[in-house]
């Protein structure tokens, strides 16, 4: 999942004006909350606005007062709905619009009353739910009216400027992820005030215009496009470098919000010089600027491969390389966003490495957060795609970290298996001759993540020339050897991924095949006393054989009764350490080449097998035996396949042990089982590890 690159169209957060009405209306709540229940209050600040809309200085100063207590119990969500209920939005809506007046009579608080009913509107409708009921009841016009007087203003009375101030607020907090709503603005207008409202003289009234096109632009194309044809870009453009943070925020997220699935509006963006105020951005001291910068340059390197260059040759990436080092989560986030972007061109891919953000992208996957890992991921896997990042990628371990993390969310895990096979690509040539130069005359840790990377990613082909010829065999040996538990268990995954990838299967995975074909006596005559020559006695029985078949099986029949031995003249041979079972079904196997061997059986069989040198008869019992290793017998089953020179056998508990190493590591005897059979893991691997077909191995 990559990171959400949509810029949500922000709730404003309501400041309180410092002129001590406010505080007034406070004052007054805290009295009547001693006195009166919260009902009887909201009730009787709505009768006051039902009863004195008019111009007469007592009713205003009471409206004032009204809306101010109103707006001071809506700080507490808790009493939003109690408000709503009360009856409180039409009367307040209503007075969004002066009372009815004759030019000359006096105007007593102008403004106030308007402004302490959009500041109260634009509480209640921080809810979801209010926002639809304040517009039917037809806040919206009103609102627009409020934004138009800055016709009349210069900018430099107070009153107008926070009448405008709240109504953008409330315009804001009421088209919040409201698309009719948003709509309905456009519809009445209010967009080009707003838009010529960015170059007020008031910076609270700019940014409260920007706030209010940023949440109009979200994820509404129409009003995006009415945004740009009434010239805001330029205004917005200058904001980017305005020394207020507020401001630039504000004006960075409008951009966003109006470049985000529009590739046309982020050309138009571009061409307007949009670009390097937004790359300063990730500069800035605000945080919430250096995110927004971020994530824009992250949408704008979508546009074309131009403009990827681009945004590298004009200094983005250090910056973008030390927000992956903030403590900011969002920030780490929409840093690692933009990366990714940028790293989907070749030449930014080594830049970026270049430029230190390899480690911290790495450090990245181990965060807990789904989006920020994703992010970190797909970065990665745009620097896997230059062979000239792959080695810095093995050197510094990154191959490790794809490997071993633990990835929240399924695309994260399918991008970083495209990343290791993107890996595995390069590692060829010239990449790989400078992994093996690493390999030879670097640091030790260094040594160790190379051969770890080449076990795990090498091709088939270069197997024997990277662990035999360049001794890349001892340093996994030497791992899986360490006393560093770590190391001990890296070894062993190596070892045994390289192991599987040397043998299409392991030694046991299959049945064995048949023994070289032979002239069989057949089934018939096995125990059977016609023809019989030679007599042998198990426990106490006899069991009828024919010479001719004994020697046709193995040496150590022919040594028996071709050579000096007593048994080659006598007519019955005592057995002494076979049981009858076993014997019986090694000879079945003599008369017929074949043999059902079952596990209760099988380690007499082979032992028996072993003594007369039945090798066909040996793979059946080591096959069986193969079956049942476990954690718990497998250091005795090697000891049986070494005692009874069971090759196969003991090359299938080698794999067992690389295997299940983590499993075991704290068994006792373990730790001198493994030092044991280090010898024999070398000399398994030099076996099976494949030449290059252009340079074979004698």
């Amino acid at each position: 999942m990559e990171a959400d690159a949509e810029r949500k169209g922000q709730k404003r957060k309501l400041e309180d004006e410092d002129d001590g009405q406010q505080s007034n209306a406070a004052s007054c709540v805290v009295a009547m909350e001693a006195d009166d229940p919260l009902e009887a209050q909201v009730k009787l600040q709505v009768q006051i606005l039902d009863n004195c809309f008019s111009w007469k200085e007592s009713d205003r100063s009471a409206a004032r007062r009204a809306t101010h207590v109103l707006a001071e119990l809506a700080k507490n969500e808790d009493y939003v709905n109690i408000i709503v209920e009360g009856g409180a939005v039409p009367v307040l809506v209503r007075h969004l619009q002066p009372p009815p007046s004759s030019d000359d009579s006096p105007k007593y608080f102008e403004h106030e009353v308007e402004k302490g009913s959009a500041f109260a509107l634009s509480l209640l409708a921080v809810k979801p739910e209010h926002q639809q009921l304040i517009a039917d009841a037809g806040a919206l016009p009103h609102l627009v009216d409020l934004l138009n007087r800055h016709i009349n203003s210069l900018g430099r009375n107070r009153a107008v400027n926070g009448v405008i101030r709240r109504a953008a607020d409330a315009i804001t907090n009421l088209a919040h992820e409201n698309s009719y709503i948003k709509t309905q603005v456009r519809i009445e207008k209010g967009i080009p005030p707003l838009v010529e409202l960015l170059e007020f003289n008031d910076t609270k009234v700019q940014r409260a215009a920007a706030g209010a096109l940023r949440t109009l632009a979200f994820k509404n194309e129409a009003n995006k496009s009415q945004i740009v044809e009434c010239n805001a870009l330029p205004t917005l453009i200058l904001m980017l470098r305005s020394e207020d943070t507020a401001i630039h925020y504000e004006a960075v997220g409008v951009i966003g919000n109006l470049v985000h699935s529009s590739a046309t509006i982020k050309k138009e963006v571009l061409l307007a010089g949009a670009l390097q105020p937004v790359i300063g951005l990730l500069s800035s001291c605000c945080s919430e600027s250096q995110r927004e910068a971020a994530l824009l340059l992250g949408q704008f390197a979508t546009t074309d491969s131009e403009c990827k260059v681009h945004i590298v040759q004009r200094g983005a990436v250090r910056p973008l390389v030390e927000m992956l080092q903030s403590p900011d989560p969002q920030l780490k986030e929409m840093a690692a966003f933009a990366l990714g972007r940028l790293a989907q061109n070749t030449h930014n891919q080594a830049g970026i490495v270049h430029d230190g953000g390899l480690m911290p992208l790495l450090k990245l996957l181990d965060s807990k957060n789904g989006n920020l890992q994703h992010n970190a991921a797909f970065a990665l896997f745009g620097l896997a795609e230059n062979e000239d990042n792959t080695s810095d990628i093995v050197k510094v371990g990154g191959v490790q970290k794809l490997q071993e993390g633990e990835f929240i969310v399924q695309a994260t895990k399918d991008c970083v298996a495209k990343t290791l096979k993107r890996l595995e690509d390069k590692i060829r040539g010239r990449v790989l001759k400078h992994l093996l130069y690493l390999m030879r005359v670097s640091e030790k840790v260094v040594q160790r993540r190379v051969a770890l990377a080449l076990a795990h990613l090498c091709s088939d082909d270069d197997q024997r020339s990277i662990f035999v010829d360049n001794n890349g065999l001892d340093i996994l040996l030497g791992l899986l050897g360490s006393a560093n538990q770590k190391q001990q268990l890296d070894g062993a995954v190596a070892l045994c991924t390289l192991a599987k990838k040397a043998t299409t299967l392991s030694p046991m995975d299959a049945a064995p095949p048949s023994p070289t074909p032979q002239v069989y006596l057949g089934e018939q005559y096995v125990n059977n006393a016609t023809l019989a020559d030679v007599t042998f006695l198990v426990e106490g029985r006899r069991f009828y054989a024919h010479r001719i078949a004994l020697l046709a099986s193995s040496d150590a029949f022919r040594a028996m009764f071709d050579g000096g031995y007593r048994e080659k003249d006598a007519k019955d041979i005592e057995i002494p350490n076979i049981r009858w079972d076993a014997f019986e079904l090694m000879m079945r196997f003599i008369y017929t080449g074949t043999a059902e061997v079952t596990l209760d059986i099988a380690q007499d069989l082979l032992r028996a097998a072993d003594q007369y040198l039945l090798e066909g008869l040996k793979r059946l019992c080591e096959y069986a035996i193969a079956q049942d290793i476990s954690v718990e017998n497998v250091a005795n089953i090697y000891e049986l396949a070494e005692a009874f020179h069971a090759i196969s056998l003991r090359h299938t508990c080698i794999l067992f042990l690389l295997e299940h190493h983590e499993h075991m590591r704290d068994r006792p005897g373990h730790a001198e089982l493994i030092d044991r059979l280090i010898p024999q893991i070398h000399d398994y691997f030099y076996r099976v590890l494949r030449p290059h077909p252009l340079n074979p191995v004698a």
